[in-house]
């Protein structure tokens, strides 16, 4: 049994089920033997906790009614007694307050502040209320209660220090505020407070923060603030040097790299070429690794990348590109690398049509690292891209990995060999010694010990080791996935086996290069060896081109003689046998070994019919999460399709190349919305049109992917769908898109035929969205009555909702209204709620909106310091993220501040820099009013 206590008290059973003490009087009863677990609690103490010192007539009767009661529902053998009372039966682990304390305690010495919060946050997820919420009110369960509270209340503080520790200041502004003010006499939690509010640029609300604290001790209990907050004050008044933002958020690298779920073995030299070829030698900016599949090219790239990270400013990321089709053209291999470094593609308000030229001007001054990674198929766009970030890009590094070389002008080709094989006398029986040791027999018995645990080489089976890692010439996939086969073999029976396979022909892999035969021929051994459901099972995997969740691997690997339950199983047994890599919550096949299994499909007569279950499966998926970006699963949906990014485009491009113009305009209307809260606007407007070029397709799925096309293209487009709901929001998205594009007639008349299609629908959230538009029609009317009205009715809808871009995008408009009226302090509030928002839902344009926003705010309110901090926050994420028109705007602000505090020089620079990056954009007109400021004043 398992007891909660953390909440409402609740009991499940060794299966998770939950089981129902249905009577109060009997829940009562179990609480108070839980309040006293260590040790036996009398019948008396039992009677009058039970009762409150009233007990009924023959109360002992009574007890012993509802302790048969307590002992049927959660067994005899758990309600023990004792010649002192009763006992529960509860171990350590199997009570949740035991559980959290234990992690708690667990936190308090981890190493990091990222580990501890990892601690941290498993431990408070555990609570689900108040500790003994239905009993909190007795006396027995007070002390218990109110002690359980403390540890919480200390864990949070814990969680919050340590998190400010890598940079998660502005988040915790907003989570602690509430808790302060329920509890304003905690010291390390205002401690804590003040120091978010500090280094998210809000000094003078840190300085606030401590003034009230000071307030409230005084009057309730007639002392000052502790000597650690005295100081803290302190060091906040005089802005020093380690409070300044986080320094861990200011030397945290930019990358995407993944964690290795394994070590590298043998490629210690490799990792030092690598690095020193690409981070020491000028004259090498593109380094492409070459070699077979399954050598280690990947595992070689990210090792060497990983040292790299400190030597490349701007970032080191990598960009898959093995889910791109072969047709793929260079605008699509410039598209994954904008997406995955979450550059601001369509940031500018214009279409940038040729991706290429758009992605060497964001990373024109950007000192970065990208691994182009699996690039075989598609070598000729990647050959275009690299070779025009060679010329425009000059601080920009490439690393590629292919079995081929990309042959342009500034390639350095490093092919990557297959480990060191032990030497032959390793082979002839002598003794084991570390001279015959090699590379490749090391990654084979770390393997090997991680299959079969306590496996080690000895004298006795070094030569059969030996004779394995020869005759797989060294291949590093080969040799793992031979390693499994030690649960069943021994060293000896599969060198011999080996031997008797090799002198067969390979089949298919006859005519490939020796090395590519040797892993094939692995892999048809691996697959000799499964039974035929996990056959099935794996090749059907290969329709994925970026791993699947287990859910999507149920959904498209099953059918009627594998049923969906027994997925699980099957892929259990295919990671068992390193045929399939466990990555977090989704499972991947090695690029070799999906090649092999979609040869494998196409054999089996099912490459067709399962390519259109991944289409089916992925629609849905996207439908799903279209609905569910309008409510409070908006944050988790984004996720979500982020992480389903690569499976999307390979759905549509399924859908398209197979004529199937119905799935393909379904998957694009139903992934507009994601598209546009993304700002992959680009990407959006090539699938519109792709699925509306191809016919037979239902006119209402016609209609609505032309009105989101024309909506981002900024021209009409007839609305025609009898759907309410969805033409009312192409009405406001086609409505706001004109109105902003400077037809402003036309624009108002769509959002007004929006908000009556949506009350007339009962769409709440057309009704919302629109609202937030109208709002800011009158306010561009000076009509600030009606937009008041407007924009608190529709934070109110979307409040309600869930949504929190809509409540965003309401309180946006609040925030603008506080503004004109001269209400700093509010304005400042409100958009503070809207950065939190779009921190949480990485929406860059906005945070470097609100940011440039929250400066111009506590500049009108002089606060320089404060604003200063602001604009250069917004500078240098716009700057991250190469939103052209947000840096012209932070660096104008900042130029602008600089003038108020009398620094000319740095006014100087920002403005220029302002008029420099603003011009192409037409943008520079406010910059030259400052800079003839400037020139003025001189």
């Amino acid at each position: 049994m398992r007891y909660g206590v953390l909440g409402p008290l609740a009991v499940w059973d060794s299966h998770g089920r939950r089981v129902e003490i249905p009577e109060v009087k009997v829940r009562a009863l179990l609480a108070i033997l839980l309040v006293h677990r260590e040790s036996p609690v009398s019948a008396d103490r039992l009677i009058e906790d039970l009762w409150d010192g009233r007990p009924p007539g023959g109360p002992l009767n009574t007890l012993h009614t509802k302790i048969s009661q307590l002992r049927r529902s959660l067994g005899r053998e758990q309600v023990v007694r004792h010649p002192a009372g009763y006992h529960l039966q509860v171990e350590e682990g199997d009570l949740d307050a035991s559980v959290f304390a234990n992690l708690v305690e667990r936190a308090r010495t981890a190493g990091t502040p990222r580990a501890q919060a990892v601690l941290l946050t498993e431990a408070l997820e555990l609570w689900r209320g108040p500790a003994y919420a239905d009993v909190a009110d007795r006396v027995f369960a007070r002390a218990e209660a109110t002690r359980l509270e403390e540890l919480r209340l200390a864990a949070v503080e814990h969680l919050a220090e340590a998190r400010l520790e890598f940079g998660e200041h502005d988040a915790l502004t907003t989570e602690l505020n509430g808790l302060v003010e329920r509890h304003p006499l905690r010291e390390r939690l205002r401690a804590t407070y003040m120091r978010a509010l500090y280094l998210a640029g809000r000094r003078s609300e840190a300085l606030d923060s401590y003034e009230d604290l000071r307030a409230h001790l005084a009057e309730e209990l007639g002392a000052d603030p502790g000597p650690d907050l005295r100081a803290l004050h302190e060091a906040i008044l005089r802005h020093e040097p380690q409070l300044a933002p986080a320094e861990a958020a200011r030397t945290r690298h930019r990358t995407n790299l993944p964690t290795p779920a394994t070590t590298l073995i043998g490629r210690e030299g490799d990792v030092t070429d690598v690095r020193r070829l690409l981070s020491t030698k000028p004259d090498v900016r593109l380094l492409t690794l070459t070699g077979p599949g399954g050598v280690g090219k990947t595992r070689l790239a990210l090792s060497a990348a990983r040292e790299m990270l400190d030597d490349f400013p701007d970032g080191v990321w990598m960009v898959e590109l093995a889910g791109l089709d072969r047709r793929s053209e260079a605008g699509d291999v410039a598209e994954r690398i904008i997406t995955t470094l979450g550059l601001c593609d369509t940031a500018a308000d214009s279409d940038p049509v040729d991706l290429v030229a758009w992605l060497c001007t964001a990373l024109a001054d950007k000192c970065v690292l990208l691994l182009l990674d699996n690039c075989e198929h598609v070598v000729e766009p990647v050959a275009a891209v690299a070779a025009a970030l060679l010329e425009s890009a000059p601080q920009t590094h490439i690393q590629v990995t292919s079995q081929e070389a990309l042959n342009i002008p500034g390639e350095t080709v490093r092919p990557v060999l297959p480990l060191a094989l032990p030497s032959a006398e390793s082979q002839l029986g002598r003794r084991h010694n570390a001279s015959v040791r090699s590379s490749a027999m090391d990654l084979f018995v770390e393997r090997a010990a991680a299959a079969v645990p306590g496996f080690t080489l000895t004298a006795d089976n070094a030569p059969a080791v030996a004779a394995i890692c020869r005759r797989l010439d060294g291949v590093p996939l080969a040799l793992e996935l031979v390693a499994p086969r030690l649960r069943v073999l021994s060293p000896e029976q599969i060198a011999a086996r080996l031997e008797d396979r090799f002198a067969l022909p390979t089949g298919p892999a006859r005519g490939r290069p020796a090395r590519q035969q040797t892993l094939r021929a692995m892999i048809d051994w691996s697959w000799e060896l499964l039974s035929e459901t996990e056959r099935a099972v794996l090749r059907r995997l290969a329709v994925h081109a970026d791993g699947c969740t287990l859910r999507a691997a149920e959904a498209v690997c099953s059918d009627t003689d594998i049923p969906e339950k027994r997925i699980l199983g099957v892929l259990t047994r295919l990671v068992d046998r390193s045929l399939v890599v466990r990555d977090g919550e989704r499972f991947r096949l090695l690029e070799s070994v999906a090649v092999y299994c979609t040869e494998r499909l196409e054999e089996a007569g099912e490459l067709a019919r399962f390519r259109s279950r991944f289409v089916v499966y992925h629609i849905g998926q996207a439908e799903t999460a279209d609905r569910e970006l309008r409510g409070p699963g908006q944050a988790r949906y984004l996720a979500r399709l982020d992480a389903e990014t690569v499976n999307m485009r390979r759905a549509l491009d399924i859908a398209l190349t197979t004529g199937n113009g119905e799935n393909a305009l379904r998957l694009v209307n139903a992934l507009a919305w994601y598209w546009v809260l993304r700002g992959r606007l680009s990407e959006a407007r090539r699938s519109l049109r792709a699925a509306l070029a191809h016919g037979g397709a239902p006119a209402p799925g016609r209609a609505a992917a032309e009105a989101w096309l024309a909506g981002m293209e900024t021209r009409d487009a007839p609305i025609d769908i009898d759907d309410g709901a969805l033409r009312s929001r192409l009405r406001w998205f086609l409505g706001t898109a004109l109105y902003r594009a400077g037809r402003r007639r036309e624009g108002r008349g769509l959002v007004e035929g929006g908000l009556a299609d949506a009350r007339a629908a009962g769409d709440r959230w057309g009704q919302a969205i629109a609202l937030a538009e109208r709002a800011d029609h009158y306010l561009d009317k000076h009509d600030t009555r009606s937009a008041l009205r407007d924009a608190q009715a529709s934070a109110d809808l979307f409040r309600d909702l869930g949504d929190r871009w809509g409540l965003l995008r309401a309180t946006r408009s609040l925030a603008r209204l506080a503004e004109i009226d001269g209400n700093h302090a509010s304005a400042a509030a409100l958009l503070d709620g809207c950065l939190d928002v779009a921190k949480e839902l990485e929406l860059w344009v906005e945070v470097v909106e609100t940011l440039t926003r929250l400066g111009r705010v506590a500049l009108a309110d002089g606060d320089t310091d404060r604003a200063k901090l602001l604009h250069e926050q917004a500078l240098q994420i716009a700057s991250e993220r190469s939103y052209t028109r947000g840096e012209v705007q932070a660096a104008t602000w900042l130029g602008h501040n600089a003038l108020r505090t009398g620094d000319r020089n740095s006014a100087e620079i920002h403005l220029r820099r302002a008029a420099e990056r603003g011009y192409p954009l037409g943008l520079s007109p406010g910059v030259a009013a400052a800079l003839a400021q400037l020139d003025s004043s001189a």
